[in-house]
């Protein structure tokens, strides 16, 4: 029988440090990082109760939310998050309306079903903007529509999705919207009342630069004790539970990922120091520096320029190389970058989230002249 001892150490020896240019997690300030050491602590004691009530109220405040609105916690990942908004807010005779021009639209779609909840599904193709008109079509024929569910930044293309206008058009209708914000928020500004936004998704591993394992829904308060009288659809997921415990309890009601949430206090105070249009205005600048490169090196973007958000930025690989061999070229050079699903092809990701450096756009560049030569790519402007 095997001893602790003679356990083997794999894994105990830290990889080489990378810069991430994925979509999170992200490469996080040293003071996100050195909040993890934070002593051990009980989740029921007043040090993290006080610690999450705080966390609510700086997540609301970075989601644009007022006196009005409050924020509910869960451990897990941004996923998480979504499933508890979507199986906790449409009533058992609802019906959402999922708008799909992704990956993540589709995960949208994915999530209703799991949970029988009645759908009328609206696609409009993989690199193409969601069209407010085709909402507003969508709605006026169908009276039973009660939720509309919309991915603000569809990563799986980098398409940033017309949020203000759908959520005039929701909103003109009666209905209420859900917006999965995972990629976007803290990188894009947001307004729950004058965007019409009634159920906002966040976490804390992307734009909002903390690390993995918290995420959260944004909502009124008046919403969320409405959900009493919706039947739960799940136990864990349960938005209303997690929000009474939190809101009026004090407590969390399952135990929440105690250091990962002195981490995300951290991030959120760097966000609100920083400022949400001060942080869209630095991810724009290292986008555009690098999008600058991609264009001199030939690259073919996936989207117009007009459709991207600026934090992620999709490409075609070269001809004549495979994305496994760019993707551990790059890794080589210190870079990881990110693939997508197989139905866009031969396509790769770079985002430019995080704690990057300033000199990050001009050093990727350069790796990525070095691994493309390794490969035997010849560039397209050549």
């Amino acid at each position: 029988m095997a001893t602790i001892s003679s356990v083997p150490a794999g894994g105990s020896t830290p990889p080489r440090r990378s810069v991430l240019l994925n979509p999170g997690p992200v490469v996080v300030h040293p003071e996100v990082r050195a909040a993890l050491s934070w002593p051990d602590v009980c989740h029921r004691e007043s040090e993290a109760l006080d610690a999450m009530t705080r966390v609510r109220a700086k997540a609301t405040a970075v989601c644009g939310g007022d006196e009005r609105h409050t924020s509910v916690l869960l451990a897990g990942s941004g996923t998480a998050a979504l499933e508890a908004a979507f199986s906790s807010v449409v009533p058992p005779d609802g019906k959402v309306l999922v708008l799909d021009n992704g990956n993540y639209g589709d995960r949208v779609h994915r999530i209703v079903s799991v949970h029988g909840i009645a759908e009328e599904h609206l696609e409009f193709g993989w690199t193409n903007p969601i069209d407010p008109d085709a909402v507003d079509r969508a709605l006026a024929a169908d009276p039973a529509i009660t939720h509309v569910g919309l991915v603000h930044h569809e990563t799986s293309t980098g398409m940033l999705n017309p949020l203000r206008a759908i959520g005039e058009v929701v909103a003109g209708h009666g209905r209420s919207l859900v917006v999965d914000g995972i990629s976007s928020v803290g990188a894009e500004e947001f307004d729950m009342t004058e965007d019409h936004v009634d159920w906002l998704v966040g976490t804390a591993n992307k734009c909002l630069e903390g690390l993995p394992g918290t995420s959260f829904v944004c909502g009124r308060r008046d919403a969320l004790d409405a959900l009493a009288d919706v039947p739960a659809r799940t136990f864990y997921l349960d938005l209303h539970g997690h929000h009474v415990a939190q809101d009026r309890v004090g407590a969390p009601l399952f135990t929440p990922a105690v250091q990962v949430l002195f981490a995300f206090e951290r991030a959120l105070d760097l966000v609100l120091a920083e400022g949400v249009r001060a942080r869209a205005a630095r991810y724009r600048d290292l986008a555009s520096r690098l999008r600058a490169g991609f264009a001199e090196r030939g690259f073919e973007f996936l989207l117009p320029e007009e459709h991207r958000a600026g934090s992620v930025t999709n490409l075609r690989v070269p001809h004549g190389i495979d994305y496994a061999d760019l993707h551990d070229a790059l890794k080589e050079e210190g870079f990881v970058v990110y693939g997508v699903q197989a139905r866009l092809g031969q396509v790769f990701r770079v985002a430019n989230m995080g704690q990057l450096d300033p000199s990050t756009p001009e050093d990727f560049l350069a790796a990525l002249d070095r691994a493309l030569e390794r490969l035997g790519a010849v560039k397209a402007s050549a």
